[in-house]
């Protein structure tokens, strides 16, 4: 289905706005929630006979993306991740203790910065201490973030070895221009050639990742790096959009941001997107992805039981999350916890005994409830009201009366189409899946104070 045109609608809803990875989001974070807070979330959480989540963070990259919103460390000193994997090896040590009996992991993740910066030796180093310390279920999502241009054969032969199962490919754009303008010089060459190494190697689940809004991006331009994707059928593909916030990155200050497209042509590059993987078999999944058809993310969106954490989104859920590293976030027993994003503070807390715990955030029933209404928007597009009220003893059009109202005003999302208000619940509509960001907002009671604050990216 192609999008209808949509100028009247991306001059209402084009406004900063979460992306809602969590909710709170990390700008509600906060010094005030410490060590000692998360030490006691991880006893709560020790008590409790479910799988985690495990996140690792490799901050390290031979160069600096001038397009990047990362936690990234970009040096060329490779002693510096030595010294680093011993302080992980640590907190990996420290979290598994905390932990208790509780360690079988469903998902973990590897991200970054670029984890293929670690030689082979260091890759097995870790995952060494990863499967010491923890159970990872034999049908385990286990997967690692890739940069083509740095990563070798022998590493994908070796993470095969290593239960490895899903790779995701950085690649953003195979224009010369926008490589140019974005300091991220990657040949398609060097992808397919590393793409092809990786089938052969056995992984049957890859992933692309693409940003689309780039400086120098064009529709045309756009859709030569779609069919180049499409001629390769990567399992998953994910559209994001590239979030220019110069005021926290200051290394955006880099691209001219007179090169950026303006929104009537991010649109046009959203809509070549969905056009081009609709029409070669992809289903939408959730917000920015596609997948093929027979994969576990198009089945389980099918079926409304997807859903979605810090890394990304799964269809194998655990109740918590627990993440290591330099800046990592975790989710756990109800609060968020984020490590300290300087090695300095990070080693610091280390060295004293102490989880690196720098802020974090303890949700209030109501936040639970906010966050579950907003999760099941992002994930799967609908809001069973029985649900809710089974799960929080809340029941729809009482607790979120003035949402409601607010949603179905003359020019609010309902009445624009995006959002469907129905007895069972809401629905984003196909329309909506575009703006469900925005449909997500009407439900944050924290945004009002965040208002003419450069905080967020915008939505389109």
């Amino acid at each position: 289905m192609s999008l209808p045109d949509l100028t009247a609608l991306i001059e209402r809803y084009d406004r900063p706005g979460p992306r809602y990875t969590s909710y709170p989001t990390a700008v509600e974070f906060h010094p005030g929630f410490t060590e000692q807070d998360y030490r006691q979330r991880l006893a709560d959480a020790a008590t409790q006979d479910a799988p985690l989540s495990l996140y690792l963070h490799v901050p390290f990259c031979q160069s600096r993306c001038a397009y990047c919103g990362c936690a990234v460390i970009a040096t060329a000193k490779r002693e510096v991740a030595a010294t680093y994997l011993e302080y992980l090896q640590r907190e990996i040590a420290m979290l598994a203790e905390a932990l208790g009996p509780r360690r079988r992991v469903v998902q973990c993740h590897w991200g970054g910065g670029t984890p293929t910066y670690l030689s082979p030796a260091q890759i097995a180093q870790l995952d060494a201490a990863v499967t010491r310390h923890f159970e990872i279920a034999a049908d385990a999502e286990k997967a690692i973030e890739i940069d083509p241009r740095v990563t070798t054969p022998a590493q994908i032969t070796l993470l095969r070895r290593l239960g490895f199962n899903r790779l995701s490919f950085g690649v953003q754009d195979f224009d010369e221009g926008v490589q140019d303008a974005i300091g991220r010089h990657q040949t398609e060459a060097q992808t397919r050639s590393l793409y092809w190494t990786a089938r052969d190697a056995g992984f049957d689940s890859i992933n692309f990742d693409l940003v689309h809004g780039l400086p120098r991006q064009t529709p045309e331009s756009f859709a030569r790096t779609l069919a180049s994707v499409i001629d390769l059928l990567p399992d998953r593909i994910a559209v994001y959009s590239y979030a220019h916030v110069p005021w926290m990155r200051p290394h955006q200050k880099a691209i001219d941001a007179s090169d950026l497209p303006d929104a009537r042509t991010k649109r046009a590059l959203v809509g070549a997107a969905f056009d081009a993987f609709t029409a070669a078999g992809y289903v939408p999944i959730g917000m920015d992805h596609f997948a093929l058809p027979d994969d576990e993310l198009a089945v389980a969106a099918r079926e409304r039981r997807l859903h979605r954490n810090f890394m990304g989104y799964t269809v194998r859920p655990a109740p918590d999350s627990v993440a290591v590293g330099v800046s990592a976030i975790g989710d756990v027993a109800g609060a968020f916890a984020q490590n300290h994003k300087t090695l300095a503070g990070y080693y610091a807390a280390i060295d004293a005994g102490r989880f690196p715990v720098e802020r974090g955030y303890a949700l209030s029933d109501d936040d639970r409830v906010r966050r579950y209404v907003i999760a099941e928007l992002m994930c799967n597009f609908h809001l069973d009201a029985a649900a809710l009220q089974e799960r929080f003893g809340v029941v729809l059009d009482q607790r979120f009366s003035g949402e409601l109202q607010r949603l179905a005003v003359p020019g609010g999302p309902a009445a624009d189409g995006l959002v469907r208000i129905e007895r069972e619940g809401l629905t984003v509509t196909d329309l909506g899946r575009l703006f469900v960001r925005n449909v997500c907002m009407v439900f944050d009671t924290y945004l009002a104070a965040h208002e003419g604050r450069p905080v967020f990216s915008r939505t389109v």
